[in-house]
């Protein structure tokens, strides 16, 4: 198909943006294992190294199943390019580092997960770049953290694990009335479920590893935007080197082929499970967009399809309590990774969130309490029984 068309539905492009075939007519995406590619000549060697010719040199340049991966990521959100990288935190690192210098600034939600909060607030300061952290979704409180050297305002939305919800628009329009960017971490609800392109955003941001893949199988990252930036960001990867493997990039490749009807599949189930946990006694509260209950309700029915696929709930009686939850799960699997068709549960407060002070994640409204589940395609009847056992006293 015509790799630039963005006229094929999202169902089309899922399946088929970005394919190029060999030689050999291959109908599924080939997977190119190799380090380094052949030139005819070594004039053909020059230009390819000089730009002057199009083509492939090194896979930690470019690389054919990276480059479909990429185009299709890029139609899928509406963007005109993409970068992928080795894990979603190199693709945040790789975002701050090819567009930002020493003595910039960034303006974060303090409602982020725990290792980005540790680039932001600990790494990054390093090299001479510092951070706000702004907490709650009051637009006014990210005007009043702004300085003349914010150079990027960096969100999640819905945000880990909390499930809060930012208005992608007024804070696009903020950024850029003071000179910035703005970067939304898209890795919750993906391009099925929401898209910050057209709502003003100038980046979108994927953790790979989760739903685009699917299946928990490989690592991956990627950014999204439009083309000067990500040429910027090109500049750094291949010369830093944190790119995406051949194989992981065909993995995801056949990862996105079932993104959507996955996504619509396991919100569905969210929802549904979300709704149970607000009727059970030692529940003290359920945060998901979904829910009426929710205090950004409003502003997810309007920038989401859905209410997605990560339920939070904080538990009567804290750490213990929470803990007694998990260790009581015998379906659900116990592992802070989420996105995956199998049901995970975390305890974030000792495990994602763990690392960042305790009173960062008190700002964070992280609780001893908090359990976060990312809702698979296993029946919710299901999961309802494994989470009844702990919730029972």
């Amino acid at each position: 198909m015509n790799d630039s068309s963005h006229d094929y539905s999202f169902d089309t492009l899922a399946v088929r943006a970005g394919q190029e075939r060999s030689q050999f007519g291959e109908h599924s995406e080939a997977l190119y294992l190799t380090s380094s590619f052949v030139f005819d000549s070594a004039a053909q060697a020059a230009a390819r190294f000089s730009d002057a010719e199009p083509g492939y040199i090194y896979s930690r340049l470019t690389n054919p199943t990276v480059t479909m991966l990429q185009v299709r990521l890029a139609a899928l959100e509406g963007a005109e390019a993409c970068v992928a990288t080795a894990s979603g935190m190199a693709a945040i690192l790789s975002t701050v580092m090819a567009l930002l210098k020493s003595g910039d600034h960034i303006v974060a939600s303090l409602s982020i997960f725990g290792s980005t909060q540790q680039l932001f607030g600990n790494i990054l300061p390093k090299f001479g770049i510092d951070t706000s952290f702004v907490a709650g979704g009051d637009v006014a409180a990210y005007r009043a953290a702004l300085r003349p050297n914010t150079k990027l305002v960096f969100i999640e939305t819905p945000s880990n694990p909390l499930t809060e919800v930012l208005d992608i628009a007024a804070l696009a329009q903020l950024a850029h009335a003071a000179g910035a960017l703005l970067a939304v971490d898209n890795s919750f609800c993906t391009p099925a479920l929401q898209k910050p392109l057209p709502l003003g955003a100038d980046l979108v941001i994927h953790s790979a590893t989760k739903y685009l893949d699917g299946q928990g199988r490989v690592l991956g990252g990627a950014v999204c935007g439009r083309q000067p930036l990500i040429d910027e960001m090109f500049k750094f990867l291949r010369t830093a080197g944190p790119t995406l493997s051949p194989f992981n990039a065909w993995i995801i490749l056949k990862g996105l082929e079932t993104l959507k009807i996955r996504m619509q599949a396991q919100s569905a189930n969210a929802l549904e499970l979300a709704c149970w946990l607000e009727t059970q006694p030692n529940v003290a509260r359920v945060f998901y967009p979904g829910l009426p209950s929710h205090p950004q309700h409003a502003l997810a029915l309007r920038q989401q399809s859905s209410g997605g696929t990560i339920v939070s709930f904080e538990v009567k009686g804290g750490r213990d309590e929470a803990w007694r939850v998990v260790d009581h799960c015998k379906l659900l699997s116990i592992t802070a990774n989420l996105g995956d068709t199998k049901t995970t549960i975390t305890h974030p407060a000792s495990t994602t969130h763990g690392r960042i002070s305790p009173e960062a994640r008190t700002a964070s409204g992280i609780t001893e309490g908090l359990l976060r589940v990312a809702v698979g395609l296993d029946a919710v009847v299901d999961l309802q029984a494994d989470l009844a056992r702990g919730l029972k006293r």
